[in-house]
Protein backbone atom coordinates (compact mmCIF):
# COMPACT_ATOMS: atom_id res chain seq x y z
CA UNK A 1 0.00 0.00 0.00
CA UNK A 2 1.30 3.54 -0.96
CA UNK A 3 1.41 6.13 1.94
CA UNK A 4 0.43 9.36 0.65
CA UNK A 5 1.11 12.20 3.65
CA UNK A 6 -2.21 14.35 4.48
CA UNK A 7 -1.57 18.19 4.34
CA UNK A 8 -1.55 17.55 8.17
CA UNK A 9 1.45 14.96 7.86
CA UNK A 10 3.40 17.62 6.00
CA UNK A 11 2.98 20.64 8.25
CA UNK A 12 4.11 18.76 11.10
CA UNK A 13 7.38 17.65 8.82
CA UNK A 14 7.96 21.30 8.81
CA UNK A 15 7.10 22.05 12.63
CA UNK A 16 3.71 23.94 11.71
CA UNK A 17 1.09 22.52 13.92
CA UNK A 18 -2.48 22.52 12.80
CA UNK A 19 -5.51 24.01 13.23
CA UNK A 20 -6.65 21.52 15.09
CA UNK A 21 -4.00 22.19 17.62
CA UNK A 22 -4.18 25.38 18.25
CA UNK A 23 -5.82 28.81 17.07
CA UNK A 24 -4.67 30.33 13.87
CA UNK A 25 -1.03 31.24 14.27
CA UNK A 26 -0.24 35.33 13.86
CA UNK A 27 1.15 36.01 10.33
CA UNK A 28 3.36 38.82 10.00
CA UNK A 29 1.53 42.21 8.90
CA UNK A 30 4.66 43.05 6.73
CA UNK A 31 3.78 40.21 4.46
CA UNK A 32 0.47 39.68 5.09
CA UNK A 33 -1.37 38.41 1.83
CA UNK A 34 -3.64 41.08 1.69
CA UNK A 35 -0.11 43.35 1.16
CA UNK A 36 0.81 41.06 -1.51
CA UNK A 37 -2.30 40.64 -3.77
CA UNK A 38 -5.19 43.22 -4.22
CA UNK A 39 -8.35 42.05 -2.57
CA UNK A 40 -10.65 41.97 0.49
CA UNK A 41 -12.13 39.90 3.30
CA UNK A 42 -14.97 38.26 2.76
CA UNK A 43 -17.65 37.13 5.54
CA UNK A 44 -19.28 34.38 5.34
CA UNK A 45 -21.37 32.10 7.82
CA UNK A 46 -18.24 29.71 8.46
CA UNK A 47 -16.03 33.35 8.80
CA UNK A 48 -13.79 35.24 6.40
CA UNK A 49 -12.19 34.22 3.27
CA UNK A 50 -9.71 36.11 1.35
CA UNK A 51 -10.82 37.38 -2.37
CA UNK A 52 -9.22 38.82 -5.13
CA UNK A 53 -10.93 39.67 -7.53
CA UNK A 54 -10.28 40.67 -11.75
CA UNK A 55 -12.48 41.88 -14.21
CA UNK A 56 -12.10 41.67 -18.23
CA UNK A 57 -14.06 42.86 -20.70
CA UNK A 58 -15.96 40.30 -23.17
CA UNK A 59 -14.02 41.52 -25.50
CA UNK A 60 -10.64 40.97 -24.00
CA UNK A 61 -8.28 38.41 -26.14
CA UNK A 62 -6.00 36.21 -24.83
CA UNK A 63 -3.65 35.78 -27.17
CA UNK A 64 -5.68 35.02 -30.44
CA UNK A 65 -8.98 34.17 -28.68
CA UNK A 66 -11.80 36.29 -27.39
CA UNK A 67 -12.46 35.09 -23.84
CA UNK A 68 -16.28 34.79 -25.57
CA UNK A 69 -17.92 32.78 -28.26
CA UNK A 70 -20.41 34.53 -30.16
CA UNK A 71 -21.78 31.25 -31.03
CA UNK A 72 -23.96 28.29 -29.28
CA UNK A 73 -22.17 25.42 -27.91
CA UNK A 74 -24.23 22.95 -30.27
CA UNK A 75 -21.30 20.74 -31.67
CA UNK A 76 -19.88 21.01 -27.93
CA UNK A 77 -22.93 19.52 -26.71
CA UNK A 78 -23.30 17.14 -29.13
CA UNK A 79 -19.89 15.42 -28.61
CA UNK A 80 -20.37 15.81 -24.60
CA UNK A 81 -23.82 14.06 -25.10
CA UNK A 82 -25.87 16.80 -22.84
CA UNK A 83 -28.09 18.65 -24.69
CA UNK A 84 -28.14 21.40 -22.09
CA UNK A 85 -24.70 22.97 -22.79
CA UNK A 86 -26.39 24.41 -25.91
CA UNK A 87 -29.31 25.40 -24.53
CA UNK A 88 -27.35 27.53 -21.97
CA UNK A 89 -26.15 30.61 -22.21
CA UNK A 90 -21.91 30.91 -21.41
CA UNK A 91 -23.36 33.69 -18.84
CA UNK A 92 -24.30 30.17 -16.77
CA UNK A 93 -20.90 28.48 -16.45
CA UNK A 94 -18.82 29.32 -14.33
CA UNK A 95 -15.08 28.35 -15.07
CA UNK A 96 -12.91 26.67 -12.04
CA UNK A 97 -9.29 26.02 -11.03
CA UNK A 98 -7.35 24.88 -8.00
CA UNK A 99 -4.34 24.90 -6.31
CA UNK A 100 -3.90 22.16 -3.46
CA UNK A 101 -1.75 21.26 -1.15
CA UNK A 102 -0.65 17.68 -3.36
CA UNK A 103 -1.87 15.90 -6.04
CA UNK A 104 -2.43 12.85 -4.40
CA UNK A 105 -6.27 13.45 -3.56
CA UNK A 106 -8.57 12.16 -0.89
CA UNK A 107 -9.34 13.82 2.60
CA UNK A 108 -5.59 14.77 3.00
CA UNK A 109 -5.54 17.21 0.42
CA UNK A 110 -6.98 20.55 0.11
CA UNK A 111 -7.30 23.30 -2.62
CA UNK A 112 -6.00 26.33 -0.86
CA UNK A 113 -6.48 28.68 -3.65
CA UNK A 114 -9.70 28.38 -5.80
CA UNK A 115 -10.10 30.16 -8.85
CA UNK A 116 -13.65 30.50 -10.42
CA UNK A 117 -14.98 32.70 -12.95
CA UNK A 118 -18.71 33.61 -14.90
CA UNK A 119 -19.68 36.19 -17.49
CA UNK A 120 -21.69 38.96 -15.41
CA UNK A 121 -23.37 41.51 -18.00
CA UNK A 122 -20.54 43.10 -20.09
CA UNK A 123 -17.23 41.50 -18.32
CA UNK A 124 -15.51 38.30 -17.56
CA UNK A 125 -14.87 38.18 -13.22
CA UNK A 126 -12.24 36.26 -11.75
CA UNK A 127 -12.61 35.64 -7.89
CA UNK A 128 -9.82 33.78 -6.48
CA UNK A 129 -10.63 32.47 -2.65
CA UNK A 130 -7.75 31.85 -0.58
CA UNK A 131 -7.27 30.52 2.79
CA UNK A 132 -4.59 31.93 5.05
CA UNK A 133 -4.76 28.72 7.66
CA UNK A 134 -6.50 25.45 7.01
CA UNK A 135 -8.52 26.32 9.60
CA UNK A 136 -10.34 29.20 7.03
CA UNK A 137 -11.59 26.57 4.48
CA UNK A 138 -15.44 26.20 4.94
CA UNK A 139 -15.75 29.92 4.91
CA UNK A 140 -13.45 29.12 1.41
CA UNK A 141 -16.17 26.83 0.16
CA UNK A 142 -18.82 29.53 1.35
CA UNK A 143 -17.61 32.25 -0.35
CA UNK A 144 -17.01 29.70 -3.30
CA UNK A 145 -20.59 28.34 -3.14
CA UNK A 146 -21.89 32.03 -3.03
CA UNK A 147 -19.97 32.60 -5.97
CA UNK A 148 -20.99 30.36 -7.74
CA UNK A 149 -25.27 29.76 -7.01
CA UNK A 150 -26.49 31.94 -10.36
CA UNK A 151 -24.52 29.07 -12.25
CA UNK A 152 -25.89 26.13 -14.23
CA UNK A 153 -22.88 24.54 -15.57
CA UNK A 154 -19.06 24.02 -14.56
CA UNK A 155 -15.89 24.80 -16.99
CA UNK A 156 -12.94 22.92 -16.24
CA UNK A 157 -9.97 21.34 -17.49
CA UNK A 158 -9.14 18.29 -16.20
CA UNK A 159 -11.25 19.26 -13.79
CA UNK A 160 -13.91 15.93 -13.58
CA UNK A 161 -11.00 13.88 -12.73
CA UNK A 162 -9.52 15.93 -10.14
CA UNK A 163 -10.51 19.65 -9.40
CA UNK A 164 -14.66 18.58 -8.45
CA UNK A 165 -13.90 15.14 -6.57
CA UNK A 166 -11.37 17.50 -4.69
CA UNK A 167 -13.73 19.72 -3.95
CA UNK A 168 -16.82 17.51 -3.09
CA UNK A 169 -15.06 15.53 -0.66
CA UNK A 170 -14.11 19.60 1.18
CA UNK A 171 -18.07 19.69 0.99
CA UNK A 172 -18.40 16.62 2.20
CA UNK A 173 -16.33 16.86 5.15
CA UNK A 174 -17.46 20.36 6.52
CA UNK A 175 -21.42 19.02 6.07
CA UNK A 176 -21.93 22.14 3.39
CA UNK A 177 -23.80 21.57 0.12
CA UNK A 178 -21.97 20.95 -3.13
CA UNK A 179 -22.81 24.15 -4.98
CA UNK A 180 -22.20 22.37 -8.25
CA UNK A 181 -24.11 19.56 -7.77
CA UNK A 182 -26.63 18.41 -11.11
CA UNK A 183 -24.10 20.97 -13.26
CA UNK A 184 -23.66 20.48 -16.32
CA UNK A 185 -20.16 19.31 -16.57
CA UNK A 186 -18.03 20.70 -19.62
CA UNK A 187 -14.11 18.97 -19.16
CA UNK A 188 -11.96 20.68 -21.92
CA UNK A 189 -9.08 18.50 -21.72
CA UNK A 190 -10.66 15.27 -23.37
CA UNK A 191 -11.51 17.70 -26.17
CA UNK A 192 -8.25 19.22 -26.67
CA UNK A 193 -7.10 15.69 -27.26
CA UNK A 194 -9.16 15.35 -29.63
CA UNK A 195 -8.31 18.49 -31.27
CA UNK A 196 -4.65 18.57 -31.52
CA UNK A 197 -3.17 14.79 -30.46
CA UNK A 198 -1.97 14.20 -33.54
CA UNK A 199 -0.35 18.04 -34.25
CA UNK A 200 1.01 19.20 -31.20
CA UNK A 201 3.32 17.25 -28.66
CA UNK A 202 1.37 17.96 -25.93
CA UNK A 203 -1.96 18.83 -24.77
CA UNK A 204 -1.34 20.81 -21.19
CA UNK A 205 -3.29 23.95 -20.47
CA UNK A 206 -0.01 26.09 -21.03
CA UNK A 207 1.27 24.33 -24.11
CA UNK A 208 -2.18 24.78 -25.81
CA UNK A 209 -2.22 28.81 -24.36
CA UNK A 210 1.64 29.01 -26.58
CA UNK A 211 0.60 27.27 -29.64
CA UNK A 212 -3.23 27.28 -30.03
CA UNK A 213 -4.36 30.89 -28.56
CA UNK A 214 -0.47 32.41 -29.03
CA UNK A 215 -0.29 33.50 -25.20
CA UNK A 216 2.61 33.73 -23.35
CA UNK A 217 2.46 34.57 -19.67
CA UNK A 218 4.79 36.79 -17.46
CA UNK A 219 7.47 35.99 -15.51
CA UNK A 220 5.69 36.11 -12.73
CA UNK A 221 4.32 32.55 -13.38
CA UNK A 222 5.54 29.64 -11.53
CA UNK A 223 5.68 26.42 -12.17
CA UNK A 224 2.92 24.10 -11.08
CA UNK A 225 4.70 21.47 -9.50
CA UNK A 226 6.11 24.36 -6.35
CA UNK A 227 2.92 25.69 -6.05
CA UNK A 228 2.43 22.92 -2.66
CA UNK A 229 5.47 23.76 -1.32
CA UNK A 230 5.12 27.50 -1.77
CA UNK A 231 1.89 27.37 0.10
CA UNK A 232 3.68 25.18 3.17
CA UNK A 233 6.71 27.81 3.13
CA UNK A 234 3.77 30.30 3.23
CA UNK A 235 2.25 28.68 6.45
CA UNK A 236 5.24 28.11 7.90
CA UNK A 237 6.58 31.67 7.71
CA UNK A 238 3.85 33.81 7.09
CA UNK A 239 5.52 35.85 4.12
CA UNK A 240 3.14 35.82 1.00
CA UNK A 241 5.45 37.22 -0.74
CA UNK A 242 5.95 33.90 -3.11
CA UNK A 243 2.31 33.50 -3.29
CA UNK A 244 1.73 36.53 -6.09
CA UNK A 245 3.19 34.02 -8.51
CA UNK A 246 0.50 31.32 -7.07
CA UNK A 247 -2.39 33.85 -7.45
CA UNK A 248 -0.72 34.97 -10.92
CA UNK A 249 -1.08 31.25 -12.73
CA UNK A 250 -4.32 30.23 -11.00
CA UNK A 251 -5.74 33.65 -12.82
CA UNK A 252 -4.15 32.92 -15.87
CA UNK A 253 -5.32 29.26 -15.83
CA UNK A 254 -8.99 29.92 -15.34
CA UNK A 255 -8.89 33.43 -18.29
CA UNK A 256 -7.16 30.49 -20.41
CA UNK A 257 -10.22 28.14 -20.54
CA UNK A 258 -12.60 30.68 -21.40
CA UNK A 259 -10.38 32.06 -24.31
CA UNK A 260 -9.59 28.09 -25.08
CA UNK A 261 -13.65 27.37 -25.03
CA UNK A 262 -14.16 29.95 -27.53
CA UNK A 263 -11.77 28.90 -29.86
CA UNK A 264 -12.88 25.14 -29.99
CA UNK A 265 -15.99 26.37 -30.35
CA UNK A 266 -15.32 28.81 -32.71
CA UNK A 267 -13.30 26.08 -34.50
CA UNK A 268 -16.50 23.18 -34.51
CA UNK A 269 -19.03 25.95 -35.19
CA UNK A 270 -17.42 27.57 -38.38
CA UNK A 271 -14.00 26.01 -39.77
CA UNK A 272 -14.05 27.76 -42.90
CA UNK A 273 -13.44 31.49 -41.26
CA UNK A 274 -10.08 30.94 -40.63
CA UNK A 275 -9.84 29.79 -37.37
CA UNK A 276 -8.49 26.68 -38.15
CA UNK A 277 -4.88 26.91 -40.35
CA UNK A 278 -3.40 23.19 -40.00
CA UNK A 279 -4.35 20.61 -42.28
CA UNK A 280 -4.09 18.14 -39.42
CA UNK A 281 -6.70 20.04 -37.47
CA UNK A 282 -9.11 19.77 -40.25
CA UNK A 283 -8.94 16.40 -40.46
CA UNK A 284 -9.43 15.99 -36.52
CA UNK A 285 -12.46 17.75 -36.93
CA UNK A 286 -13.31 15.77 -39.76
CA UNK A 287 -12.66 13.11 -37.60
CA UNK A 288 -14.94 14.52 -35.10
CA UNK A 289 -17.62 14.45 -37.28
CA UNK A 290 -17.75 11.80 -38.47
CA UNK A 291 -17.80 10.16 -35.31
CA UNK A 292 -20.83 12.15 -34.49
CA UNK A 293 -22.66 10.87 -37.41
CA UNK A 294 -22.64 14.00 -39.39
CA UNK A 295 -20.91 12.49 -42.67
CA UNK A 296 -21.23 15.27 -44.97
CA UNK A 297 -19.61 17.78 -42.97
CA UNK A 298 -16.88 15.14 -42.12
CA UNK A 299 -16.19 14.61 -45.98
CA UNK A 300 -15.85 18.40 -46.64
CA UNK A 301 -13.59 19.06 -43.51
CA UNK A 302 -11.54 15.67 -45.01
CA UNK A 303 -11.26 17.14 -48.08
CA UNK A 304 -10.17 20.90 -46.62
CA UNK A 305 -7.16 19.39 -45.24
CA UNK A 306 -6.06 17.50 -47.74
CA UNK A 307 -5.40 20.61 -49.27
CA UNK A 308 -2.82 21.40 -46.91
CA UNK A 309 0.52 19.97 -47.43
CA UNK A 310 0.21 17.01 -45.15
CA UNK A 311 3.06 14.80 -44.67
CA UNK A 312 3.38 11.55 -46.55
CA UNK A 313 2.02 9.12 -43.63
CA UNK A 314 -0.82 12.04 -42.53
CA UNK A 315 -1.85 12.18 -46.13
CA UNK A 316 -2.64 8.19 -46.55
CA UNK A 317 -4.31 8.41 -43.26
CA UNK A 318 -7.02 11.26 -44.57
CA UNK A 319 -7.17 9.75 -47.68
CA UNK A 320 -7.91 6.79 -46.18
CA UNK A 321 -10.46 7.57 -44.11
CA UNK A 322 -11.94 9.71 -46.90
CA UNK A 323 -12.54 7.35 -49.01
CA UNK A 324 -13.91 4.90 -46.29
CA UNK A 325 -16.55 7.41 -45.50
CA UNK A 326 -17.64 8.35 -49.11
CA UNK A 327 -17.89 4.50 -49.03
CA UNK A 328 -20.31 4.59 -45.95
CA UNK A 329 -22.14 7.29 -47.68
CA UNK A 330 -22.63 5.70 -51.01
CA UNK A 331 -20.40 8.09 -52.87
CA UNK A 332 -18.40 5.04 -54.87
CA UNK A 333 -17.21 7.15 -57.63
CA UNK A 334 -15.79 9.49 -55.71
CA UNK A 335 -14.00 6.70 -52.47
CA UNK A 336 -12.67 5.37 -56.10
CA UNK A 337 -10.98 8.98 -56.99
CA UNK A 338 -9.21 8.65 -53.98
CA UNK A 339 -8.23 5.43 -53.84
CA UNK A 340 -7.01 5.70 -57.16
CA UNK A 341 -5.22 8.99 -56.19
CA UNK A 342 -3.89 7.43 -53.05
CA UNK A 343 -2.70 4.28 -55.43
CA UNK A 344 -0.60 6.38 -57.33
CA UNK A 345 1.31 7.37 -53.78
CA UNK A 346 2.07 4.17 -53.39
CA UNK A 347 -0.69 3.41 -51.06
CA UNK A 348 -0.76 -0.13 -50.14
CA UNK A 349 -4.50 0.11 -48.89
CA UNK A 350 -5.92 1.71 -51.72
CA UNK A 351 -4.64 -1.36 -54.15
CA UNK A 352 -6.81 -3.83 -51.93
CA UNK A 353 -9.52 -1.70 -51.62
CA UNK A 354 -10.09 -0.85 -55.62
CA UNK A 355 -9.35 -4.73 -55.97
CA UNK A 356 -12.38 -4.86 -53.62
CA UNK A 357 -14.32 -2.41 -55.30
CA UNK A 358 -14.15 -4.13 -58.69
CA UNK A 359 -14.50 -7.94 -57.24
CA UNK A 360 -17.85 -7.39 -55.34
CA UNK A 361 -19.43 -4.20 -56.36
CA UNK A 362 -18.55 -4.42 -60.23
CA UNK A 363 -18.00 -7.72 -60.81
CA UNK A 364 -15.24 -7.21 -62.89
CA UNK A 365 -12.30 -10.02 -62.23
CA UNK A 366 -10.01 -8.67 -64.86
CA UNK A 367 -9.87 -5.50 -63.05
CA UNK A 368 -10.23 -7.05 -59.63
CA UNK A 369 -7.38 -8.88 -60.30
CA UNK A 370 -5.02 -5.97 -62.10
CA UNK A 371 -5.45 -4.51 -59.09
CA UNK A 372 -4.40 -7.70 -56.34
CA UNK A 373 -1.01 -7.93 -58.64
CA UNK A 374 -0.24 -4.09 -58.43
CA UNK A 375 -0.92 -4.92 -55.12
CA UNK A 376 1.66 -7.49 -54.74
CA UNK A 377 4.16 -5.60 -56.73
CA UNK A 378 3.70 -2.64 -53.90
CA UNK A 379 4.32 -5.39 -50.92
CA UNK A 380 7.49 -6.72 -52.82
CA UNK A 381 9.00 -3.44 -53.69
CA UNK A 382 8.04 -1.47 -50.07
CA UNK A 383 10.33 -1.91 -46.81
CA UNK A 384 7.41 -2.62 -45.03
CA UNK A 385 8.64 -4.66 -41.59
CA UNK A 386 9.08 -8.59 -41.92
CA UNK A 387 5.57 -9.29 -39.92
CA UNK A 388 3.41 -6.34 -42.34
CA UNK A 389 4.96 -7.37 -45.36
CA UNK A 390 3.78 -11.15 -44.23
CA UNK A 391 0.27 -9.96 -43.50
CA UNK A 392 -0.35 -8.51 -47.04
CA UNK A 393 1.71 -11.01 -48.53
CA UNK A 394 -0.91 -13.82 -46.97
CA UNK A 395 -4.35 -12.06 -47.91
CA UNK A 396 -2.97 -10.42 -51.21
CA UNK A 397 -2.42 -14.69 -51.79
CA UNK A 398 -5.90 -15.41 -50.84
CA UNK A 399 -7.59 -12.82 -52.79
CA UNK A 400 -5.90 -13.83 -55.79
CA UNK A 401 -6.54 -17.73 -55.23
CA UNK A 402 -10.50 -16.84 -54.85
CA UNK A 403 -10.50 -14.25 -58.37
CA UNK A 404 -8.09 -17.13 -60.39
CA UNK A 405 -10.76 -19.29 -59.66
CA UNK A 406 -13.84 -16.88 -60.85
CA UNK A 407 -11.67 -16.28 -63.50
CA UNK A 408 -11.20 -19.74 -64.67
CA UNK A 409 -7.39 -19.76 -64.55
Amino acid sequence: MVYNPSLADKLKTLGVKTARALPTPPKSDSYSIDSVVAGTFLPTPRGEVFVAEQRFSNSHLYGSSPLLSSFPLSVIAQWANDPAIASRPLSKFAFLDTETSGLAGGTGTYAFLVGAARFVEDAFVVRQFFMRDPAEEPALLEGLANFLAPCEGLVTFNGKAFDAPLLSTRYRLHQIPIPYQGYSHLDLLPLARRLWRERLESRALKFLEEHVLGFTRSSEEVPGYEIPWLYFDYLRTGDARPLGGVFYHNAMDVAAMAALLAHMNDMLETPYNGKVRHGLDFVALGKLFEDLGRWEEAARLFERGLEFGLDESDFSAAVKRLSILQKRRGDLEEAVRLWEAAARRGHLYAFIELAKFYEHTQRDVKQALKWTRAALKQVEKSDLPAYVRRHWQEDIAHRMERLNHKAGI
